[in-house]
């Protein structure tokens, strides 16, 4: 079976094939791109309009096709252009999961303007952290992001506001108003090295960094999955027999949102993959596995991506046997690893469906490996191969390249981000000679796949999302009653791993888990306050160097005594 991945692999991206691979100079290192790739977003976005007629945007009861939806990107990119903004600027989206996303988003990227994605869970004081970094010249948001930011407002006077699915504001600009302009996108050519998108990472010195995402970074993470698919399905064939489907009659794709927008899971691997293909997004406001199930049922869903336990708790729902799920291709997702175990309770519980799963990062616009089918099923602790785009290597604590043993695992190709915002320092920590640092310890087999089995960065994976310990650290220490803290992942069947504490208080002072968390619930979203707390009578053990022994403290302290 990998003998035949092989060939297939090494025929898909040779020469003359449909993905055939080429080294470029990109930012003056050599890139692995694909020869054919288009030169930007503007041009993914452009080919949809073959399929005017399909459904693309579900939400509720409401659906656009896309014809109705290049509609609404046209009227859009055309009032931004009468606003002034130019091609370069960038504009903020700050969302939950309504169908606007992808409208807004494919407005201004197809402008050659730069999105800048808020994270909609963000309290006031992140979200005015996020704002004066990026800058943006234009703010579309929802109702509970525009009441977080009417505190802002006197920061930012001059920043043009568009309300979706709000109550009426005299300094809003409602969303509806704007789709009154004339439809016109504009004629432009897009540098494939330009900004298409910016999302925040966890900060590791306490605040987010703004990943650059490039148009040929996220057209690369489009084609590398479009290749495995494609990979995959030649593979089987030749291997079982298994018929190769005609893209000419098979039925378009049908994907369930199920994670938010402003994360490259949902944004890069789900929306942009289905757009190419003419298919389906089918939104969720909220994860409810009920809920989930009717909507698979009703829009005859194909794909459910999302992070482990959405999966875990889709197939072990009291309702599951009461939906017909036999629509369903592909189940898994990423934001964090599937359970061996998760692998083959998928594989047996739905009819037709695949177990699948991805391993990425916000700094690669997406996938670095991919798996599913059988592969996965024989090897369900590996993420998979690395995708064609990429070079990979493992090093170990001194730089040396490893061989068959554990190492940091590194990076190389055109879907890595070209930095980040205004951190020049911490771009060149992260990615060097084009070779980007991904903090996780990874070894690699024979056959190319890959396999993660610690992390190099101290940073806690809850539910696909990360935070970085020192980020809550550097909340918590501005409690006065705080002498000494750390934060670090406690194991959570559920989420994969909660935000757990250990604190010690200067004497004679008095700080109660309601008041931490309170204070923490003011200045950093709530998935990042800690769970678990541990409110210590002796100060925290250090090394001979001062730092905290976070390993060892987490080791010894006893679930049952957090508060």
């Amino acid at each position: 079976m990998y003998d035949v991945l092989k060939k297939v692999w090494t025929e898909m991206t040779g020469p003359g094939g449909a993905f055939e691979i080429e080294e470029i100079n990109v930012r003056g290192f050599p890139m692995r791109t694909y020869k054919a790739a288009p030169p930007s977003l503007r041009e993914v976005w452009l080919s949809s309009l073959a399929f005017s007629e399909r459904p693309y945007l579900v939400f509720e009861d409401e659906t656009l096709t896309y014809g109705e939806t290049h509609d609404r990107v046209n009227r859009m990119a055309a009032w931004m252009r009468a606003s002034g903004l130019k091609p370069g600027d960038r504009v903020a989206i700050a969302l939950r999961n309504f169908p606007e996303w992808m409208q807004c988003y494919w407005a201004v990227v197809s402008s050659g303007l730069t999105v800048v994605g808020m994270n909609a869970w963000w309290v006031e004081d992140e979200m005015d952290y996020a704002l004066k970094d990026a800058s943006p010249k234009l703010l579309f948001a929802d109702e509970e992001r525009l009441a977080r930011f009417e505190g802002l407002r006197a920061h930012y006077p001059d920043l043009p506001v568009v309300g979706i699915r709000c109550e009426a504001r005299d300094w809003v600009t409602p969303f509806e108003s704007i789709m009154q302009s004339e439809p016109s996108l504009p004629d432009l050519v897009i540098d494939p090295d330009s900004d298409a998108c910016i999302f925040y990472t966890s900060g590791t010195t306490g605040r987010p960094k703004g990943a650059q995402q490039t148009h040929r970074g996220c057209v690369h993470n489009i084609l590398n999955m479009g290749f495995w698919g494609g990979c995959l399905a030649q593979t089987m064939h030749l291997v079982k027999g298994t018929p190769l489907p005609d893209p000419t009659t098979a039925p378009p794709g049908s994907a369930l949102v199920t994670t938010p927008l402003f994360h490259v899971t949902a944004n890069n691997c789900l929306a942009h993959a289905m757009t190419l293909g003419g298919g389906k997004l089918v939104h969720m406001y909220k994860w409810d596995a009920g809920a989930a199930l009717a909507l698979i049922e009703r829009e005859k869903v194909t794909n459910l991506t999302g992070v482990p336990v959405m999966s875990r708790e889709l197939i072990t729902h009291p309702d599951f046997d009461k939906y017909d799920t036999s629509s369903l291709i592909s189940v898994g997702g990423g934001g964090a690893q599937l359970q061996p175990d998760l692998v083959g309770k998928i594989d047996q519980s739905i009819t037709n469906a695949r177990p699948s799963t991805g391993y990425g990062m916000t700094e690669t616009c997406g996938i670095i490996t991919s798996v599913g089918g059988d592969f996965f099923v024989d090897k369900p602790d590996s993420c998979g191969p690395a995708m064609p785009s990429f070079e990979v290597k493992t090093i170990d604590s001194e730089g040396n390249q490893t061989h068959g043993t554990p190492g940091e695992l590194l990076v190389r190709g055109a879907p890595v981000i070209k930095g980040y915002l205004n951190r020049v320092e911490a771009t060149k920590e992260s990615i060097t000679e084009g070779w980007l640092h991904t903090g996780d310890v990874a070894t690699i087999d024979d056959t190319g796949f890959i396999f993660i089995v610690d992390r190099v960065k101290d940073m806690v994976l809850r539910g696909g999302e990360n935070i970085y310990c020192s980020e809550v650290e550097s909340v918590l220490f501005q409690i006065d009653a705080l002498a000494e803290c750390s934060v670090f992942g406690v194991p959570d069947d559920r989420l994969g791993e909660e935000v757990g504490a250990a604190i010690y208080l200067k004497p004679n002072q008095k700080a109660t888990p309601d008041d931490i968390r309170s204070f923490c619930a003011t200045l950093m979203a709530k998935h990042k306050i800690p769970r678990y707390l541990w409110i210590l009578e002796t100060p925290l053990p250090r090394n001979a160097s001062g730092k905290f022994l976070k390993r060892e403290l987490r080791d010894h302290l006893a679930l049952s005594d957090a508060v």
